[in-house]
């Protein structure tokens, strides 16, 4: 009966799409990044290039996921783009049932593609709550070594785990992250609910050669070690982000 199916239909999006309900499998989430350049080039003559007006610099990301699978990187556009060169636009395809990720980065204009197991963060859950995209989201914190902490802000309301980034691990979506000194800020202004084709989650027409982490970064170092300005490339390819 026709009837009948359109009711299961309309209840089907309901229970997807319905807050309240905990059941949100599937969607699409877009982010606004901002950097201070001024942070991270801690240089006394940065501002000599890079002027005052110009050293908050925002890059805009999307997140597709549903409770398996998620796709994480820059919204193309065909704007001229200042400062292209001073932040990253990581490409990161991650499989929460297989435990990987599949990362394409960037490294002196040319990508190069990154095998990696899932990232494994050590967050605690604290006090504090935020609403974001309309979303009332829980505070948490991971500390990164000895001195930087990072800040999300995760919803419970999704079914997957995924963030930003390579972050996840939070029973929920996070919407926001922050590092302590606020040099850079990712918060979800959108959350389109809808259904996700699951090729839109997964890499394909990728070209040049896979590394693993241990493979790119002993190439790197044999490559550019000795350099300090190749220690700063190993230290932004392998840092926080």
């Amino acid at each position: 009966m026709k009837w009948a199916s359109n009711i299961i239909v309309c209840f089907t999006v309901l229970v997807m799409s319905s807050p309240g309900k905990s059941q949100i499998s599937a969607g699409r989430v877009v982010y606004e990044r901002k950097t201070n350049l001024y942070k991270k080039f801690k240089n006394d003559d940065v501002s000599q290039w890079i002027p005052e007006a110009n050293k908050i610099k925002i890059d805009t990301f999307e997140l597709i996921f549903n409770d398996t699978l998620s796709y994480f990187g820059p919204v193309e556009s065909n704007l001229k783009e200042n400062l292209s060169w001073a932040t990253n636009k990581n490409r990161i395809w991650t499989s929460f049932n297989q435990k990987t990720t599949f990362q394409v980065k960037e490294i002196f204009g040319e990508p190069v593609n990154l095998d990696d197991s899932l990232r494994s963060v050590k967050w605690k859950i604290v006090p504090g709550k935020r609403k974001i995209a309309g979303y009332e989201c829980q505070k948490a914190l991971y500390q990164h070594g000895d001195t930087a902490n990072l800040y999300a802000w995760f919803c419970p309301e999704f079914i997957t785990t995924a963030g930003p980034e390579t972050f996840n691990g939070l029973p929920g979506l996070i919407l926001g992250l922050a590092t302590e000194d606020g040099g850079v800020i990712y918060f979800a202004r959108q959350v389109l609910l809808e259904r996700v084709d699951t090729a839109q989650l997964t890499p394909s027409k990728i070209k040049g050669k896979k590394f693993t982490k241990v493979e790119l970064r002993t190439k790197l170092e044999k490559d550019f070690g000795k350099e300090e300005w190749g220690k700063m490339l190993i230290g932004e390819v392998f840092g926080m982000w």
